[in-house]
């Protein structure tokens, strides 16, 4: 073979090589199981949420589907819904807690549904952020978001946000956030007494 059939040949390869290369570059980055942490930058700041992003049957975690069931993922940062009579399922991208010491996991039940609720700062809250007002109405400032549905255990909501920077972090103080379009979809599934997981 000659010495310029050979360059050909060498500038195919290099050129096909490279434009595979970037097209895996170039591609999204797809969920995997067991990929939950954020991608970060050179200089360590948050760059993108490259949590794991997949559906689940219900069957794992309740024995029942009575009233509706929620399961909060905190590791995926995801919210899974299904109804009562299995027709609906969805799957939403959440916050959760900034800090294992805030996150609570277990079970509980929704016991009260708020359309613009106000928010008071629990003390501990305003003991971290003495800055913080001790009281917010509804509205565009609120961090409850436009609706909120508040569980059997004390202080813990899942409600909305305004602020779309936390959806899919661990940013909150113990609640978890969603969008303010998906808790209004949630809130019109959800009943007064449907189950909630948090794992």
């Amino acid at each position: 073979m000659s010495t310029k059939s050979n360059d050909k040949l060498n500038r195919r390869l290099f050129l096909g090589t490279s434009v595979a290369a970037l097209g895996t570059l170039a591609a999204p980055a797809l969920a995997q199981p067991g990929s939950t942490e954020l991608e970060a930058d050179i200089s360590g700041s948050v760059t993108r949420n490259i949590s794991s992003f997949r559906s689940l049957q219900w069957q794992p975690y309740f024995s029942n589907l009575k009233k509706g069931a929620v399961l909060v993922d905190t590791t995926s940062r995801a919210l899974h819904y299904w109804s009562e009579d299995e027709s609906i399922y969805k799957l939403y991208p959440t916050s959760v807690p900034m800090t294992e010491d805030l996150t609570r996991r277990g079970r509980t039940s929704i016991v009260k549904k708020v359309v613009g609720p106000s928010w008071r700062p629990t003390a501990s809250m305003l003991k971290r952020n003495p800055e913080w007002p001790h009281y917010i109405p509804p509205g565009p400032e609120n961090p409850l978001g436009t609706h909120a549905m508040y569980l059997s255990w004390r202080y813990y909501r899942i409600h909305g946000t305004h602020d779309t920077r936390k959806i899919g972090r661990r940013s909150s103080n113990g609640c978890i956030g969603l969008y303010n379009r998906h808790i209004a979809e949630l809130f019109e599934l959800c009943k007064v007494g449907t189950q909630v997981l948090l794992i």
